[in-house]
């Protein structure tokens, strides 16, 4: 069972690693919703980055919230909502995303993601290094500099900007 107050390392990929969030209004949706969990008070952010088909945060459920729930939730609200988009804006492309399961039509995240209960300092800095330098790798050649990159913490923790609004610092929480 999962504890809450305590940082994890999560990772979610979108079904068959389609590259469905190299459009930028996938990624606002996310990071939106990021955004509503925090000042929710459900969730705290500490570092994020979000890729052509995969995401990577290190976050804390706070007390009174059940981890299951919150992650359960994020990737059935962003699902949800990328689903509705992609019906306005690119009908096609969303016919790739068509499971016809009996409990959805649709399914825009592979099941089972990757959460990993962080249990030191040195773990934590290990996995927000790795999140920030993602963009960077011979496979993405997304940005020169991780703060170059737009979709994550990096320019928080190089520069401390804080363009999304939500994010902590992990020495902090």
């Amino acid at each position: 069972m999962k504890k809450n107050n305590t940082l994890y390392f999560f990772t979610a990929t979108i079904l068959e690693w389609k590259h469905l969030l190299k459009d930028n209004n996938y990624k606002v949706i996310i990071t939106d919703t990021l955004k509503f969990l925090c000042t929710a008070e459900k969730i705290k952010v500490c570092a994020f980055v979000i890729m052509p088909n995969h995401i990577h945060l290190v976050w804390k459920i706070l007390p009174d919230n059940n981890y299951s729930d919150i992650q359960r939730d994020f990737l059935k609200f962003t699902a949800k909502e990328i689903i509705s988009r992609l019906k306005k804006d690119s009908p096609e492309y969303l016919k790739h995303f068509f499971v016809g399961a009996r409990d959805r039509n649709y399914q825009i995240w592979e099941r089972s993601p990757l959460s990993i209960e962080i249990l030191s300092k040195e773990v934590a800095e290990q996995k927000i290094n790795y999140i920030h330098k993602n963009p960077l790798t011979e496979k993405w050649k997304l940005a020169d500099e991780p703060q170059h990159y737009k979709f994550s913490s990096a320019k928080f923790y190089y520069e401390g900007i804080d363009e999304f609004g939500f994010l902590e610092n992990y020495m902090l929480v």
